[in-house]
């Protein structure tokens, strides 16, 4: 499809000469014309307009006759060859019920009581807790807060469709659109695939049509939402007047590490519950009520560098249990690949004036051999809005310092972090909630989606607000918490696991030996 769209394109580039020279000779012959043709609407039926033209250019009629046809064949085919857009109609956000709630009191006397830990890695997981960012209501599945824990996949299956049909039937209920109308479905979750598959699992919920064309991606980590709507994006570009429902999300169940291995334990500090569902548009009646639309899309994938590609990996510890490490390079492979992203995407958002200044320390370092600094362009002043994953403190402090935002733009993700947790590749449209909530996004605004995910890939997504949104909408996950958020997150919050007590009676106390 892509090469046919090329093929186009050249047409009509090449008749370009031809189209300009007729468009002169009529208009140069146009007062001659009509004083001896009866009327404008017979002027373009006449066959004596043919001829007067044919002989004004020194060709004979039927040559006319051809080249006015290959004229209106290149228009068509300029016309067929521009890029479809595609709106952003809506978007849900996951919230578990309070059932899953779990403070971190709550959550280090769990990890205790399951006795799955030595005292060491106790001691370990408090303390990274302690400064991982996250709050006091961030959410497990049942699975995991149950005495015993009861992992299995009929429970991992159970978290993962509360999420899917939680999102799915609310962002269809909030864009007006029926099941059936959806031409394009993708869903993403990195660490579970199931047979079915999961967009099998969502069209034989909801009856969705028999043509759909669907993708479900897996292994792609945190940046895997992006890739899905980069995804989406291209499908749309081939299938017309249609929608395309993104569902991003991943599963804790099966995935929280029950071992000993420290890079290992990170991840139980960090991820919970959570997922999105976004639902896309290229049908022009649809650009009146949407929300954004997409304007870019970059993928930078860094796969082909060792140090890159095993920095996340999930793999089993010497006791055969099975979770995902966390390398001490990671932020040094995040940092590279942003760069390499940012290299891509400046020059089709920055201001001229920054890519200028870009452009002069590169030719001072490598023309001149001077020891200048690479200036780091202000991305302020192409961005309105920033969602970057909230990954962990870590990841954000680094950014914040990195691109020079202020407390103000790191606020949708430091939020997310503290009260959602790590919800890998759907932290960005809590992000994005979390401004629509507010009240921040105005008609016109951009908006900068970075996402970092295994292998090593950086994406970004670049939406321009089409109008603007009221905060507190119905249905947004933030809504309910308007009034107490932003909230102070202290760089180090104590934990006193000890305030928990479990259904039973009982309570847990991580040893002062650990």
């Amino acid at each position: 499809m892509g090469s046919s769209r090329e093929v186009l394109r050249r047409s009509f580039f090449g008749h370009l000469p031809l189209l300009l020279a007729g468009a002169a000779a009529l208009f140069a012959a146009a007062p001659r014309l009509s004083a001896s043709l009866p009327s404008p609407f017979d002027k373009f039926l006449s066959h004596g307009l043919l001829s007067s033209l044919a002989a004004l250019l020194g060709v004979t009629t039927p040559a006319v006759a051809v080249a006015i046809w290959f004229a209106a064949a290149a228009a068509w085919a300029y016309a067929v060859s521009r890029p479809r857009p595609v709106y952003l109609v809506d978007l849900s956000g996951y919230v578990a019920g309070e059932s899953h709630e779990a403070s971190r009191a709550k959550t280090i006397a769990h990890f205790g009581r399951c006795g799955r830990f030595s005292d060491e890695s106790m001691a370990f997981q408090k303390r990274m807790l302690e400064r991982s960012g996250l709050g006091e209501r961030t959410h497990f599945p049942a699975s995991l807060i149950s005495v015993p824990v009861d992992m299995c996949l009929r429970t991992a299956r159970e978290e993962s469709h509360a999420v899917i049909f939680g999102v799915v039937e609310d962002v269809l209920r909030r864009g007006a659109v029926a099941a059936a109308d959806v031409g394009v479905l993708i869903f993403n979750s990195s660490l579970l695939s199931t047979t079915p598959s999961f967009t099998s699992l969502i069209a034989n919920r909801y009856g969705m049509r028999h043509d759909l064309v669907s993708h479900n991606l897996s292994g792609m980590g945190c940046s895997a939402g992006i890739i899905a709507i980069d995804l989406a994006k291209r499908l749309l570009q081939v299938h017309r007047d249609t929608y395309a429902l993104v569902v991003s999300t991943e599963n804790i169940t099966l995935n929280a590490y029950m071992g000993n291995n420290r890079p290992m334990l990170v991840t139980n500090t960090l991820f919970r519950v959570g997922g999105a569902a976004i639902l896309l548009s290229n049908r022009a009646v649809d650009r009146r009520r949407a929300k954004y639309q997409l304007i870019h899309t970059v993928r930078t994938h860094r796969g082909a560098h060792d140090q890159s590609f095993g920095c996340v990996t999930q793999e089993e510890d010497d006791a055969g249990c099975v979770g995902v490490s966390l390398s001490k390079e990671l932020m040094v492979v995040a940092g590279e690949a942003l760069r390499t992203n940012i290299t891509t995407l400046g020059p089709l958002v920055l201001p001229m004036s920054e890519q200028l200044r870009f452009l002069a320390t590169v030719v001072l370092n490598r023309v001149f051999r001077a020891r200048v600094r690479a200036y780091l362009p202000d991305f302020k002043l192409a961005f309105d809005h920033f969602c970057i994953h909230a990954g962990g403190r870590g990841v954000l402090d680094e950014l914040e310092r990195s691109l020079k935002l202020s407390a103000w733009h790191m606020e949708p993700s430091r939020m997310t972090l503290c009260r959602f947790g790590n919800t890998s590749s759907s932290s960005l449209w809590y992000e994005l909630a979390y401004s629509e909530a507010k009240g921040r996004i105005r008609k016109g605004d951009r908006v900068w989606q970075i996402a970092f995910g295994s292998g090593f890939k950086c994406n970004s997504a670049v939406w321009k607000a089409l109008r603007t949104v009221e905060g507190g909408e119905e249905g947004n996950p933030w809504t309910p918490e308007l009034d107490v958020l932003p909230i102070e997150v202290p760089r180090v919050s104590p934990i006193d696991e000890t305030t928990y007590t479990f259904p039973d009676g009982a309570k847990y106390k991580v040893s002062v030996a650990g």
